[in-house]
C-alpha cells in the first residue's frame, strides 16, 4: 500500500545533508524496488533543499516509519519534522489509475 513521507529539513543541520548525501543516495538505491517516486522539496529559487517526498510501497505505516527512520538523512538528525501518510493514487506520468465510470 502506498504511503507519502514528506520531510522538512532544519535549516540549521543544513550541513547533514552535505556530509550524509551520497549515503542517502546509496539507500535508496539499495530500496529501488520499494520507491515509487521521490525526490528534495527546493527553495523557490532552486539553489537548496528543504526537505523531500518519498512515494513508497509499503505493508503498513510502521514499515514505512522504519524505512524512514533508516534514511542516513534520519539518522544525521536532519528532519526536523517527517510526516507518513497513505497516499491513493489516482495520476502517475499523465496516466489515470481512476476507475472509469460505467
Amino acid at each position: 500500500m502506498p504511503f507519502l513521507i514528506e520531510t522538512y529539513d532544519a535549516p540549521e543541520r543544513a550541513q547533514v545533508r552535505q556530509d550524509r548525501y551520497a549515503e542517502h543516495l546509496e539507500f535508496l538505491s539499495e530500496h529501488a524496488e520499494l520507491l515509487l517516486a521521490c525526490g528534495a522539496k527546493l527553495s523557490d529559487d532552486g539553489t537548496h533543499a528543504e526537505g523531500g517526498i518519498y512515494l513508497v510501497d509499503f505493508e503498513t505505516r510502521e514499515d514505512a516509519e522504519a524505512f524512514i527512520a533508516r534514511d542516513p538523512f534520519s539518522q544525521g538528525n536532519l528532519f526536523r519534522e517527517v510526516v507518513v501518510r497513505r497516499w491513493r493514487k489516482a495520476y502517475l506520468d499523465g496516466h489515470s489509475f481512476l476507475p472509469h465510470p460505467s
